[in-house]
């Protein structure tokens, strides 16, 4: 019996086939012969795939519905592509994850690897199918391919490999991931952005490398990923959870952590997957195109970058009608459900098959996105204390910082109005003093220097008046394009080898100004370009705040997560903490998934921790949509309440994750890449400073009086004295001010 009846899936694009799939069937069964796949021994007894398996799983199928397109001798090399990668995870299930011999599954990644060579490497004698093939596979497609395109399929090669290690720990120890670090590693170890790779194979059309970690590109390709993978999971359920005791399938995922019935569970995941598919639509058509232009891209870079993501789009619609199909899913009833495709199934017969779409479950999620009520009163979300192992540590400095950053503020003008940019300052003594950043940066610094300090704590005060600066000087005016261009015109004031700055135009140039001279002066070339970047992301991310704003745009859930770590600023900080060491320890370690997701599970849990408390700040007295709960209320459709004790429970599943690394993967990392005392230290001295760093923001946000009911009621009270509201400053919040100032009501920024 299946476990659940698949859900109604969102289909905007038809699917199509490929005319020459005949072609590429007989062509990769005498292909698989070649290589050894089929007949291949499973350990258990029999063999991993025999040529009946083959057939009826049909990956040359799947790649004329995903690329249908392409030449005959394209199709071949890309369906000889996937049989691959599907019989290296079949092959790596039969030999490791049912053994669960992590050494003898690390050891055959390793291997593996070696098959991809450089410019005049040679690999070794192949000693296994999987070998084989691939040495097969690098030598057929990478001489057509640019340098930079090579790197990047390495590397998403090299992660669907290694991060199988990941799934077998989990499976070993019996432990289902949480919901945010499972989208994250499903990325790496499901392969779809090596996928993403092919389509630019398929297509001939490379993505250019000005433009391969712009936010539009990357955004594309992790949407497509993420829906990719979400509707895997929705049709794998029951062979990998049931058949094959997997634990790493959404489905599976969710069940656990909303404790909900496996039907629940689907349902769930499939409105996830509806919301990643529309940001791609969104991404593909609004976002992509700007991008464009902003670069100057020629026009054949411009046209490769519309193949890429129609190749994308396509890939969506036919891997759908393939999981429909194919024996090897759960799928009774989903070409009827999707209205799938049935009658003739060439090129140019669309017409002549019934309806391909099913857009109302995407026509109720916009619905919903775009619904949020403006300014709800809200009052203060009261939640339980949150789970909190570690303690809190407090510099013998505060006091200085305290007094150092007001008089630092005060001299970068930050207590003062801006001439062209509001009635009214950002901020006042009163806030300032409310805000206290000095008392945060005292306890996620506790051992700095009194200098050290000061200049931390000055970053502190930087970045806070740049999140409250945006919405106050670009909201109500709808001044987004105005804020782009700060934005833009911050990244002046961090040169990289010394260019002249322009004069600073407000605060918040000046002060970065200033930083920037003082941090990044020192540091090696390499590091100040580190830094510079996350530095700008921040400033972009405020940007991305108020695209979402001017649309009243609840964020999609994973976008939400992931550009909530730049708006934090958590991005930046542990960059700086990171960076002072960056000539101490090996350049790829920082690279590698336990660092990455030790990383993010810390900016996790600080970021959840202030939009619980700042919720009653950006609802109701700001018009923000942009905080986790609200986020959580919108996309499942419930209560505040429920939403809050949601957000509560990934905060902990993420402190959580954070304590698991520490305690079961660190030292073997260390131990695996062999460093030295001194690298080791900086390394772990990096971990507890994060201890830190969670401690210390979580007692600041109970501390501080930014976000108590009080505080705020008196902040946004009107002020007699010049006639309007301090009142919410996001867009469309204009009605619900009490009064105008003359400047204002000439179409300039709100106080």
């Amino acid at each position: 019996m299946d476990a659940f009846t698949l859900p109604g899936f969102y289909l905007s694009h038809p699917a199509r086939i490929n005319p020459h799939v005949e072609r590429s069937r007989r062509h990769t069964m005498d292909w698989a012969k070649r290589m050894g796949i089929l007949d291949a021994p499973a350990p258990r007894g029999g063999v991993v795939w025999n040529e009946h398996d083959l057939a009826v799983m049909d990956y040359a199928l799947l790649c004329a519905y995903t690329h249908p397109d392409c030449d005959g001798p394209t199709l071949d090399l890309i369906t000889d592509w996937y049989v691959w990668v599907f019989f290296f995870d079949d092959h790596f299930l039969e030999l490791f994850k049912y053994t669960g011999d992590l050494a003898g599954g690390q050891a055959y990644v390793e291997r593996l690897e070696r098959f991809m060579t450089a410019d005049g490497e040679q690999p070794p004698e192949p000693a296994n199918p999987a070998e084989t093939a691939l040495r097969d596979l690098w030598q057929r497609t990478v001489p057509h391919r640019s340098d930079d395109w090579r790197r990047r399929f390495t590397l998403s090669t090299h992660n669907l490999m290694v991060e199988s290690m990941w799934e077998l720990d989990n499976i070993n120890r019996q432990r289902v991931a949480n919901p945010i670090e499972y989208i994250q590693m499903r990325r790496r170890v499901g392969g779809a952005p090596w996928s993403a790779n092919l389509v630019e194979v398929a297509a001939d059309a490379e993505v250019p490398e000005a433009i391969t970690g712009s936010r539009p590109v990357t955004v594309l390709v992790d949407t497509f990923a993420d829906a990719v993978h979400l509707r895997n999971d929705l049709f794998s359920y029951q062979r990998e959870v049931r058949e094959e005791g997997e634990n790493s399938n959404a489905v599976l995922v969710f069940e656990r952590f909303f404790d909900c019935s496996t039907q629940e569970a689907a349902e769930l995941v499939n409105d996830l997957l509806t919301s990643r598919m529309l940001q791609f639509e969104d991404t593909a058509l609004v976002e992509t195109p700007a991008l464009l232009a902003e670069h100057g891209l020629p026009p054949e870079q411009q046209a490769a970058v519309a193949a890429f993501a129609k190749g994308l789009q396509d890939w969506q619609a036919g891997g759908h009608e393939w999981h429909a199909r194919s024996s090897r899913y759960m799928n009774e009833g989903a070409t009827a459900r999707s209205g799938g495709l049935s009658g003739p199934t060439g090129l140019g017969t669309s017409a002549g098959r019934p309806a391909f779409t099913s857009l109302e479950p995407g026509l109720r999620r916009r619905s919903r996105q775009h619904s949020q009520p403006l300014l709800p009163q809200t009052g203060p979300l009261e939640c339980e204390p949150l789970y909190m192992p570690f303690p809190i540590r407090l510099s013998p400095h505060l006091d200085d910082a305290r007094s150092y950053s007001l008089e630092w503020a005060r001299e970068m003008g930050m207590l003062a109005a801006v001439p062209g940019l509001g009635a009214a300052a950002v901020w006042d003594e009163e806030n300032f003093r409310a805000n206290d950043v000095a008392y945060c940066g005292s306890m996620i610094h506790a051992d700095s220097t009194r200098e050290q300090l000061r200049l931390s704590s000055a970053w502190l005060v930087w970045g806070t008046y740049g999140d409250d600066a945006y919405p106050r000087w670009f909201g109500a005016t709808r001044g987004v394009e105005a804020a782009k261009l700060q934005s833009e015109r911050l990244r002046q004031f961090m040169p990289l080898e010394g260019e002249e700055t322009p004069e600073p135009a407000n605060p918040l140039e000046r002060g970065l100004a200033d930083l920037w001279r003082r941090t990044a002066g020192p540091m090696p070339p390499d590091s100040r370009r580190r830094f510079r970047t996350a530095v700008a992301e921040m400033a972009d991310s405020w940007v991305w705040e108020l695209y979402n704003q001017a649309q009243n745009r609840v964020p999609d859930p994973v976008d939400y997560i992931e550009m909530r770590r730049r708006t934090f600023g958590s991005d930046m900080t542990i960059s700086l903490s990171w960076l002072a060491h960056a000539e101490e320890i090996p350049e790829g370690i920082r690279r590698t998934r336990t660092l990455r997701e030790l990383e993010t599970a810390a900016q996790d849990y600080a970021c959840f921790v202030n939009d619980l408390h700042s919720y009653q700040k950006e609802i109701e007295f700001e018009g923000e949509v942009h905080n986790l709960v609200v986020v959580t209320e919108n996309f499942l459709d419930v209560a505040r309440e429920t939403a809050r004790d949601i957000v509560v429970d990934l905060t902990r599943a993420r402190m959580e994750q954070f304590e698991h690394i520490l305690a079961t993967e660190l030292d073997d990392l260390l131990d695996a890449w062999e460093l030295d005392d001194r690298a080791r230290a900086v390394i772990t001295g990096h971990a507890e400073g994060l201890k830190d760093w969670m401690s210390g923001i979580l007692e600041w946000h109970r501390a501080c009086g930014r976000y108590k009911d009080d505080y705020l009621r008196h902040k946004h009270a009107p002020d007699p004295r010049q006639g309007f509201s301090w009142g919410p400053t996001g867009l469309g919040t204009s009605a619900a001010r009490i009064g105008r100032s003359p400047l204002t009501a000439a179409g300039g920024a709100p106080s």
